[in-house]
């Protein structure tokens, strides 16, 4: 049941985002929930990713005969039945120990796109054969270049079926929540955190009792982030690539030989260089709000994007989805698909692949029915004449 103040005590009382963040926040360590729930700097490029959605009205049309409609949409070479997936996320068993497995799951159950990190707390190869989902690969490229051709081979033979080269991670944001709570993967306990890992006996079984965390697809070349405890903005400042440019990833591109996504593209000049290197998708990101503080966000740069490169490449509008709305506005602008993070990891923290699984079916049932309140029977109908900007 719900407390008096209203918080959620169990997933059957999470209805939104929002709820699941409150049960989140309950059931993790605070250094472990911050590092999901923060931002850099002041935050407020993360504020302004959901915030900007409120730039813009919906004017819906009536009378339009909406007893069915399609939520199906095409990305990258495969069919999903709705137009909303699940971004690539790292260190998903600290938030259950299921991770993503339990993730991809659940995408699988709702046939969308499931995104891995190089991060990843399950290795590809047991996902490759374990989620019948369409499956992202996400690539930091690193310093070590036989690590960076040990992860393409290795999705490769996976099966994996697009890979998508993350390029916002020259450094490390500034994720001040992350550096006074001294989070680090794996987590360490100091005395100034102890009594919040104390205090959360279920994730401490979880994590001392079950499988050993580990980060599958790294360790077996690194043993930072495994092995030897680093914080994650400390991770990208000394482990990845800050020479990454636009060669090195057109030749990535052809090194993997298969759909070819760039996760971080956020200027139409860097858009249309995206086209000039064969990318066939760009994720219109900032990152959930983690490196660049003051950036704009993804749906604020969203229509010049589509009007520059939209009919050569396709679009994702990645960060701040919180409503099926949302989903709506962006796909309006002339997204092919929306995508997100934190919209599914507070509510794999909250209860696992059930958790996941009534997120995706609370937000799919938005869409659904903010789709036939809007007049539309397929996401292709959406225009942006069913828009007004304030």
């Amino acid at each position: 049941m719900t407390n008096p103040a209203g918080s959620p005590r169990r997933l059957a009382d999470c209805h939104n985002v929002a709820d699941f963040r409150a049960l989140a926040r309950r059931r993790l360590p605070a250094p472990v929930f911050h590092y999901i729930d923060g931002g850099a700097d002041d935050e407020v490029t993360l504020k302004r990713n959901t915030q900007a959605f409120e730039a813009c009205d919906l004017v819906p049309d009536v009378l339009q005969g909406v007893a069915e409609v399609d939520l199906s949409t095409t990305l990258l070479g495969k069919r999903l039945a709705m137009p909303l997936f699940l971004s690539p996320t790292a260190l998903q068993r600290l938030f259950h120990h299921e991770g993503e497995r339990a993730v991809g799951r659940a995408a699988s159950a709702f046939g969308t796109f499931f995104g891995i990190s190089s991060l990843a707390t399950v290795s590809l190869e047991e996902i490759g054969e374990s989620v019948a989902a369409p499956k992202m690969f996400q690539f930091y490229v690193h310093k070590d270049e036989g690590l960076n051709a040990s992860l393409i081979a290795r999705a490769k033979a996976a099966g994996f079926d697009a890979l998508t080269v993350t390029v916002d991670t020259q450094v490390g944001g500034n994720r001040e929540r992350c550096l006074k709570t001294g989070f680090t993967s794996p987590p360490r306990i100091t005395p100034s955190s102890f009594l919040s890992y104390a205090t959360h006996p279920r994730w401490l079984f979880d994590f001392f009792g079950r499988e050993k965390f580990r980060l599958p697809n790294l360790d077996t070349h690194v043993g930072e982030g495994s092995r030897t405890a680093m914080g994650i903005g400390d991770y990208f400042t000394h482990m990845l690539d800050p020479a990454l440019d636009w060669a090195k990833a057109e030749a990535i591109r052809h090194a993997w030989g298969g759909p070819f996504c760039l996760k971080g593209i956020m200027s139409v000049g860097d858009a249309k260089r995206a086209v000039a290197i064969g990318a066939d998708a760009i994720m219109v990101s900032n990152h959930g709000g983690r490196q660049l503080d003051g950036s704009r966000a993804p749906f604020d740069q969203l229509a010049e994007i589509v009007d520059a490169v939209g009919d050569r490449i396709e679009v994702i509008c990645d960060g701040g989805i919180r409503r099926g709305t949302h989903v709506l506005k962006a796909l309006s602008v002339g997204a092919r698909a929306c995508s997100g993070g934190r919209l599914y990891l507070y509510a794999l923290a909250a209860g696992g692949e059930a958790g996941v699984r009534r997120a995706l079916g609370n937000l799919r049932a938005e869409i659904e029915r903010d789709m036939k309140l809007m007049g539309k029977r397929c996401v292709a109908d959406l225009s942006r004449d069913n828009l007004r900007w304030r």
